[in-house]
């Protein structure tokens, strides 16, 4: 079995995961999530949506939770924009990296950005052009790689389409998204692979949802095909509105002791996110979804009583 000696992780609880809680996540909260999180080693942390607060609530606070954090060097704190308008807002910001979001699912995209693939594609081709000019790193998402909750199973070659065509426009690299949190390792490797076709592995990350409990399976088999970025969330954090049942994003806490055990290395601070993501589940009133984080809190429980 062939894989990387080192993987970048992203952290998208501050984003991914908190954007469709259902209660409002107080300002301060986000920005002391980010501000632990920043001191564990990760060198990428989404940090906020300037989507319509219309839409997205939860984010409408993202201009005062960037300007509130304390950046750390060498740590990028990217933020989502959804079209010219997003970017424009973004601005002030002071960000230094965009992510835009595209769907392989036709159906899923009129859901969940209310347009066609082809109309979101003329949107982010402005994004591009205009991040381009200012100097600023454009980082693609791809939704429903492998399934979609409306249309069932996604052809890979629809999705090496839209990874091409977002490279095409500028972007620096493609994350492809497991959404609903169908994939199982084989029809993971065979997407990549088909995707591969049109874009390098060095130029494509993994997200993983871990509705059916897979993500970590999913994420050793694409290791395997090359993939060395992987994106998940303190606390497995998150789930999507337009996708019913799935569950959050693969949980930093596991992946990092997956990892861990396989000699790969990440810069990460285990202890650190496990801090963090207690501090966020106790904020949000509710356990976490990382097992491993679990096991840790235990372990201290257990040399506290014996102290």
């Amino acid at each position: 079995m062939l894989l990387p000696k080192r993987v970048k992780i992203v952290e998208v609880g501050p984003r991914d995961g908190l954007q469709n809680e259902a209660e409002i996540v107080p300002t301060q909260v986000k920005i002391e999530l980010i501000n632990r999180l920043s001191k564990t080693g990760l060198a990428a942390i989404e940090g906020g949506s300037f989507v319509s607060p219309k839409w997205m609530p939860q984010m409408a606070d993202s201009l005062q939770v960037m300007h509130g954090i304390k950046r750390h060097p060498g740590v990028c704190y990217p933020v989502l924009v959804p079209n010219l308008q997003g970017l424009h807002a973004a601005l002030q910001a002071d960000i230094d990296e965009v992510s835009i979001f595209a769907s392989a699912s036709e159906s899923f995209s009129r859901k969940n950005i209310n347009c066609s693939i082809a109309q979101s594609l003329d949107r982010y081709a402005e994004v591009c052009s205009e991040a381009q000019k200012l100097n600023l790193r454009v980082r693609a998402y791809i939704s429903c790689t492998l399934g979609c909750p409306y249309e069932g199973t996604v052809d890979p070659q629809n999705v090496a389409w839209l990874a091409g065509r977002l490279v095409e426009l500028g972007c620096y690299e493609v994350s492809l998204g497991d959404t609903i949190g169908v994939g199982t390792p084989g029809k993971a490797q065979e997407m990549v692979d088909c995707v591969a076709e049109k874009v390098q592995h060095e130029r494509l990350a993994a997200h993983f949802h871990d509705t059916y409990g897979q993500a970590l399976a999913n994420i050793l088999a694409v290791m395997e095909r090359g993939i060395t970025v992987i994106d998940s969330s303190v606390s497995g954090l998150g789930g999507c509105p337009f996708a019913p049942g799935a569950t959050g994003n693969v949980a930093t806490e596991d992946l990092l002791y997956m990892l861990k055990g396989l000699g790969i290395e990440t810069g990460v601070d285990l202890q650190g996110v496990a801090a963090a993501g207690r501090f966020i589940t106790e904020s949000l009133g509710r356990p976490s979804g990382s097992r491993v984080a679990h096991a840790l809190a235990g372990q201290l429980e257990k040399s506290r009583t014996c102290a």
